[in-house]
């Protein structure tokens, strides 16, 4: 197979498409989320204390298990930044989505299974109602502290889409950077959360029914249920290896052609191992004419062509390999099975 490894070259102007804006950025937006969480956190609880209401404590719930997730998610990138060594050769970028799906795990036994635990219980035992003042003087500055988070995680997100050239939707399902996708989807899941328990405080207060602020807990821990749900699929997905976008291999396979003394791409295989990292092989159908040191330096070409265009494309690797006529000249199954003239 003739292969190779990642090499330093001029990094050519522009974001790579598709591919995360940068740690950097990831990082200060998980911050942002884990502080505003963090105080808002404390702010619920206190608030929810005070007022009985079962809504607000589900908050508090909601953001701590917010928290949580924030610091999973900072360890995440952390450990996935680790440089490629001898013993982890492919780096260490599917890292970040172990720390990640741990975070959605801590979404939903943190404040899912609270959320619905308290409503259920506010159901069934009732609630002595107290002064919402707290609550909604909590929830407002929540609300702001929370949409400041989710703006910050938006901008990035946008941006990332931009420089994909895609839809803002369509990259937020296909991301691979899930720690910026999971501060969106808590964030929103957050505001939604806000709106609910204030209509369950409002609801409870202005007919004196205490089932009310219940519902709004339960409504909490269902929507957490599907935030812990779709980060947990996405960061699963990447683990068990997802491909690049269907047009982007379309697009490898077409440099790949345009290379000189390439007759064919017999089969591509790519691999998402991070934000900012991936991996293609290629069986390649060589000219018959072609020397050896020609079709080295194809490979070469052939490599630099992908990892210009694509600069998330960090290992390459070509294996030159012959053709469906070739192999029926020589008497060899197209499909690359032994017969009868392999012996």
């Amino acid at each position: 197979m003739s292969s190779s490894d990642p090499v330093p070259q001029p990094a050519p102007p522009g974001p790579a498409p598709g591919s995360g804006s940068g740690g950097g950025e990831s990082t200060f937006t998980v911050l942002v989320a884990a502080g505003a969480n963090l105080g808002i956190a404390a702010a619920k609880l206190v608030a929810g204390l005070v007022s009985g209401s079962s809504a607000m404590l589900s908050e508090a719930a909601h953001s701590l298990a917010d928290t949580v997730t924030e610091l999973l998610l900072l360890l995440a990138l952390r450990r996935s930044a680790k440089p490629a060594d001898e013993d982890h050769p492919l780096g260490h970028g599917h890292e970040r989505y172990i720390w990640a799906l741990l975070a959605s795990v801590a979404t939903f036994v943190g404040g899912a299974v609270f959320s619905v635990y308290d409503g259920v219980h506010t159901l069934t035992h009732g609630e002595t109602l107290g002064n919402p003042l707290a609550s909604y003087v909590v929830l407002a500055i929540a609300f702001l502290l929370e949409g400041y988070s989710l703006r910050t995680g938006l901008r990035q997100m946008a941006g990332e889409a931009r420089a994909a050239r895609t839809t803002f939707f369509s990259h937020l399902r296909w991301t691979s950077d899930t720690t910026v996708k999971a501060v969106v989807f808590e964030d929103s899941a957050a505001l939604a959360g806000l709106v609910l328990a204030a209509g369950g405080i409002a609801l409870a207060h202005a007919t004196g029914d205490g089932t009310w602020d219940g519902i709004a807990s339960l409504l909490i821990g269902v929507l957490l249920v599907w935030v812990a749900w779709v980060l947990g699929r996405s960061n699963a997905e990447l683990l068990t290896g997802r491909p690049l976008p269907p047009a982007e291999r379309e697009a490898i396979r077409a440099e790949l052609l345009a290379t000189e003394h390439v007759e064919a791409v017999l089969d591509l295989v790519t691999l998402v191992q991070g934000p900012d990292e991936a991996l293609i092989a290629a069986k390649i159908d060589f000219r018959d004419a072609s020397t050896a040191a020609q079709i080295e330096w194809a490979c070469e070409r052939a490599e630099r062509r992908v990892r210009d265009r694509f600069p998330r494309v960090t290992r390459v690797y070509l294996d030159p390999t012959p053709g469906w006529g070739q192999r029926r000249r020589e008497g060899l199954s197209p499909w690359g099975k032994r017969d009868s003239h392999d012996g």
